[in-house]
């Protein structure tokens, strides 16, 4: 097998990142897209069926909804349960897709069992840089909403790290900063980039499905949602590589041996 290659040292560059990421999903199609169905579609599919019914009564104006200070606090606890069910399960989908992205770029052949075993393997810490991440990057935005971005970004490759190269959480997070600096804002046109066109593809796909509503349009919620994901999880763990490789020359060969 022929080992695929990316950057080289020096220059992290978008367009290429870009080719490989959707090279690499193009290549496992079936795996990413099952990947991304089990860790996004369906907790999103379950979690809006789940907490739809309560939060329409109250943006439909429901007098007795609206009234009830009980039945709102119900639905603030069942609105944060369901944002942490969705964020743990991201954690999982990305940490899973790292596996995937490394393996294909060394030219072997993703499992789907492996992936999820990685995944589930690296839950805890990955969910502790998870959380770590979020409340710094948000407490930074607090403040100002550029050093927040910053942030965020230099600790954009953390679960990478953590899954390639096993530092533990701060030191991944303290590796993820420096793999990304002088990079941060190539990194920020990439992410940009992908989340525009997502929410292209999210409002157009929520104008057509608002036609239809009920299960069809939670349905299609939920798929675009694992589209997504997907994407930006596999977009990740490409920069990651290609990170290692224009900052230190690192082959894909040499990152899979770390792994393995």
């Amino acid at each position: 097998m022929t080992t695929a290659t990316l950057g080289r040292p020096g220059r992290f560059e978008i367009g290429r990142v870009f080719n490989s990421t959707f090279a690499v999903i193009t290549r496992n199609i079936g795996l990413c897209v099952g990947l991304g169905l089990l860790f996004a579609g369906v907790p999103t599919l379950l979690t809006r069926l789940w907490t739809q019914p309560q939060m329409q009564a109250v943006m439909n104006g429901n007098p007795g909804a609206m009234a009830d200070p009980n039945l709102v606090l119900r639905n603030s606890y069942l609105s944060i349960l369901a944002g942490l069910i969705s964020f743990v399960f991201t954690l999982l989908l990305q940490s899973s897709l790292v596996r995937a992205t490394i393996e294909d770029l060394n030219g072997r052949r993703p499992s789907f069992g492996d992936c999820i075993q990685i995944a589930i393997r690296f839950l805890l810490p990955t969910l502790a840089i998870g959380i770590l991440v979020a409340f710094g990057s948000v407490l930074a935005m607090i403040a100002l909403v550029v050093p927040g971005i910053i942030l965020w970004l230099g600790w954009s490759m953390s679960v990478p790290v953590l899954i390639q190269e096993r530092q533990g959480v701060f030191g991944s997070m303290s590796r993820s900063r420096a793999l990304t600096k002088g990079n941060r804002w190539s990194l920020f046109g990439l992410f940009l980039i992908l989340i525009i066109i997502a929410m292209a593809i999210q409002w157009g796909i929520l104008v057509v499905l608002l036609l239809f509503g009920g299960f069809l349009a939670e349905l299609g919620a939920a798929l675009v949602q694992a589209v997504v994901s997907m994407v930006l999880s596999v977009a990740t763990a490409v920069s990651y590589v290609e990170l290692r490789q224009v900052k230190e020359g690192t082959s894909v060969d040499e990152l899979a041996q770390i792994f393995s």
